[in-house]
């Protein structure tokens, strides 16, 4: 099974335009520039060797330390071949990525969410909206230099019966410690 998944894999890099190839555990996890997105995704889902008709998710990692900090994750399912496919892209702040929804009407939630926590940017998306935080929200918080107290707090006042937004005045990020003793160290 392994030779015919790498024979698989191998022979992708003559059809779309991959920059790496791996093999993990028989899944394939392949890396496209994100100019290609669109049609590589087209093409695996369309395509008779490939057949990837199920988007099971697309999710999103932070790495601040690379100049295209944003690595985005699209997995792929084939029935027919009984196989997964893990296809990663790389992106800047600054830079948006092609909207899938042409291809899987699925990924609407998806690039909704990667927006919402990473701002990550998808070209031509119907409905680019914030969808797990609230409307008048400030910042995406799964990046790794958004701070760990937020920006605002968040309270229910009980005199105005109602909630308020206050900027937060104590634990500024650079007085933080989070070093404490543990007693599971030898």
């Amino acid at each position: 099974m392994n030779q015919i998944i790498f024979n698989f894999a191998f022979s992708l890099q003559s059809l779309i335009p991959i920059d790496n190839t791996k093999l993990f555990k028989n899944e394939v996890i392949i890396s496209v520039p994100s100019k290609y997105l669109l049609e590589s995704i087209y093409f695996l889902k369309f395509h008779t060797q490939s057949q990837y008709k199920i988007l099971t998710s697309i999710s999103g990692v932070d790495y601040p330390q690379y100049q295209q900090r944003f690595e985005i994750v699209y997995d792929l399912l084939t029935l027919v071949y009984n196989n997964r496919l893990r296809v990663k892209t790389y992106v800047d702040e600054v830079t948006p990525l092609p909207s899938i929804i042409s291809v899987f009407p699925c990924s609407n939630w998806w690039e909704r969410e990667v927006w919402d926590l990473f701002g990550v940017f998808f070209l031509n998306h119907p409905d680019l909206r914030r969808i797990l935080t609230d409307y008048g929200f400030e910042g995406h918080p799964l990046r790794k230099n958004f701070p760990l107290s937020g920006y605002v707090e968040v309270r229910y006042d009980e005199s105005q019966k109602r909630v308020v937004c206050e900027p937060i005045k104590q634990l500024s990020q650079e007085f933080r410690s989070f070093n404490f003793p543990t007693p599971w160290k030898n």
